[in-house]
């Protein structure tokens, strides 16, 4: 494929799909997986630890992550000093059809490693991406390109569980990342929920969370996105993701992840490979 602007894709119907970028190492941590997501590694090592195991996935190398869990993420260089990746999420009608037609198909509880793919997972892999961006293609044909990679995961031993009922924690993160840069009182969270204040604060508390803490990571969070995959610049990330300073965004985001969100994009001395080709 030929280079582009990095951004993050998506495609009403079909899912969404972005490369990542890193010139130097850094981990992520206590991050929430809002969705089920297959993860390519292209350059250098991708660590994943959480409280079910630990995976080293290498160049060429693939995981599955079932969605609804927190991890612990570390991107490390390959020896020309860039961690590149790409990822790929699928539409939630996808997930629950593919399931339908594989009800004996064992379930990814957490995740599944992909380590001898073959070229021909990669190549649909770049199909999949290919439909996923370029407009051009019908939709029902980039649906049936984005959900081979559902049935390769199936080949490999695993498929997703369709998320019938949401947590109320996932609700408001869903409703939330909706639109970032919304001032999100509890009473409009509320309302949007259909249910009142004290019940949206008794049913967080269940689950050991509370909206302040939620509004903070999904923004963070999707901040730090927005940085691995796009080329927009921090003071845009800040504003979009509801900060109204990028000095608070800044303090904010250290504050989260101890490093700050320029870090992330510090370039090395080799010029910056943003083509995210798979086969490369």
């Amino acid at each position: 494929m030929p280079a582009t602007t990095p951004r993050i894709i998506q495609r009403p119907g079909v899912g969404a799909s972005a490369g990542i970028l890193q010139r130097q190492e850094l981990e992520f941590k206590r991050l929430v997986i809002d969705q089920p997501v297959l993860i390519v590694v292209l350059q250098g090592i991708k660590t994943l630890r959480w409280a079910h195991g630990e995976y080293h996935m290498r160049a060429g190398e693939a995981l599955a992550l079932a969605a609804g869990q927190t991890v612990d993420i570390i991107n490390r260089m390959a020896p020309n000093g860039a961690y590149r990746a790409h990822w790929l999420a699928w539409d939630p009608a996808l997930i629950a059809a593919h399931a339908q037609h594989n009800p004996a198909q064992p379930v990814i509880r957490h995740a599944l490693p992909i380590v001898d793919a073959g070229g021909e997972f990669a190549q649909a892999f770049q199909r999949a991406l290919h439909a996923m961006e370029d407009p051009g293609i019908p939709v029902d044909i980039a649906r049936h390109r984005v959900a081979e990679m559902l049935q390769w995961l199936t080949l490999h031993g695993g498929r997703f569980e369709p998320v019938e009922t949401l947590t109320s924690s996932a609700k408001v993160r869903r409703l939330i990342s909706q639109d970032l840069a919304r001032e999100w009182a509890a009473t409009a969270v509320a309302r949007a929920l259909a249910m009142s204040e004290a019940t949206l604060r008794r049913k967080l508390a269940e689950e050991g969370s509370c909206l302040s803490d939620i509004l903070s990571d999904v923004r963070l969070s999707s901040a730090l996105g927005l940085l691995l995959s796009t080329a927009q610049p921090v003071t845009q990330i800040a504003l979009s993701c509801g900060y109204q300073t990028p000095s608070h965004f800044a303090a904010r985001f250290r504050q989260r992840f101890e490093f700050s969100p320029s870090a992330i994009r510090r370039k090395g001395p080799e010029k910056l490979d943003l083509s995210y080709s798979i086969d490369s």
